[in-house]
């Protein structure tokens, strides 16, 4: 199993096998390049969600899943835990700083109603995906950011945080030493939760949260907190979030667009994979780029592709409770 920090390589300023709804098979050929769903039938309660880490927040999702509860709540208190962790140095609590040492945190969270909401460049709140939701139910909004994001934040009960562990400014300290203050994009710097759930009613939800990448420019906010980009969802077809170099994401609308894919008629995977090559396309020059997909679809069908090899989802329905391989591109150049 590959692990989550080896996931992006370089590149942002700068298959496969079958398919079922068991699997995103891995093909250890060089042509990945094919992917077939077979149809099992619908699939709920069912969770899926991004890297070893999913895991845990899987975990906490199906507690509210299997006992009859909303994709919405199972979402949120999922990737909760995630944030939460202070030793995941990619979301939430113990998030990398940017290059200034500040923690900054983006997040959105949309359900089966169409209804959304997101923050970003939020400073000093320990669970976004939380604030997010409140944005989505209590405001006529869909995104807060910044100051405003935080003064909405606090005004609604949340306590300020120093969300800045030792340990992640042990690390933004030795890279401070050479650092040519550019952020740093490598195999080593993976910065997103996504998870999508399909409830026993039949309704879907997702979300997405994450610190972003390690390093960034003060004020500089990804994929993660943009419905379409980051995170879509709609009730009648499916859902899909993002991973990875969140600007060639943005670019492509990669989330909206993987739903849209699926509504013509596409499998998770095959719709997650046609994005893949769609960014590859539209970045010829960045080669060692990575982005991942995961998508969700109303049968409770599930897919995931990404461009390079090293990607893996968590997956819990009645029946499973694994980690799983995406399907990919390329392989890493290991030179």
């Amino acid at each position: 199993m590959k692990d989550r920090r080896e996931f992006i390589k370089i590149g942002a300023l700068g298959t496969v096998g079958l398919l079922t709804n068991t699997a995103c098979a891995q093909n250890d050929s060089e042509d990945n390049t094919t992917g077939v769903l077979e149809d099992k039938g619908t699939t709920k309660p069912i969770v899926v969600s991004t890297w070893n880490h999913g895991e845990a927040a899987n975990k906490a999702a199906w507690e509210i899943l299997e006992k009859n509860g909303t994709a919405l709540d199972a979402v949120e208190a999922g990737v909760r835990v995630t944030e939460s962790d202070p030793e995941n140095m990619t979301v939430g609590l113990g998030g990398l700083p940017d290059r200034d040492g500040n923690v900054t945190l983006d997040a959105c969270i949309m359900d089966h109603q169409s209804r959304c909401g997101s923050v970003a460049f939020l400073q000093h709140i320990e669970n976004p995906i939380s604030v997010a939701r409140k944005v989505m139910e209590d405001t006529p909004h869909v995104m807060l950011a910044g100051q405003g994001a935080l003064e909405f934040a606090l005004q609604s009960g949340f306590k300020k945080t120093d969300l800045l562990t030792e340990k992640a400014k042990d690390a933004w300290q030795k890279w401070l030493k050479k650092a040519d203050y550019k952020p740093v994009i490598n195999r080593e710097n993976h910065d997103t939760i996504g998870m999508l759930a399909l409830d026993a009613e039949g309704n879907l939800s997702g979300a997405c949260t994450t610190s972003g990448l390690a390093y960034k420019m003060h004020g500089r906010v990804g994929d993660s907190p943009i419905i379409g980009a980051g995170l879509f969802v709609d009730n009648e077809v499916g859902a899909a979030c993002a991973t990875g170099v969140g600007e060639a994401v943005i670019r492509v609308a990669g989330s909206a667009m993987i739903v849209e894919l699926m509504r013509q008629g596409k499998s998770p995977e095959e719709a997650c994979k046609e994005m893949v090559k769609r960014i590859l396309a539209k970045h010829p020059s960045e080669k060692d780029m990575q982005v991942g997909f995961i998508a969700l679809n109303k049968n409770g069908e599930f897919g995931c592709y990404s461009i390079y090899e090293g990607f893996n989802i968590a997956l819990n329905d009645n029946k499973r409770n694994k980690m799983i391989d995406a399907s990919y591109e390329k392989k890493w150049d290991r030179n």
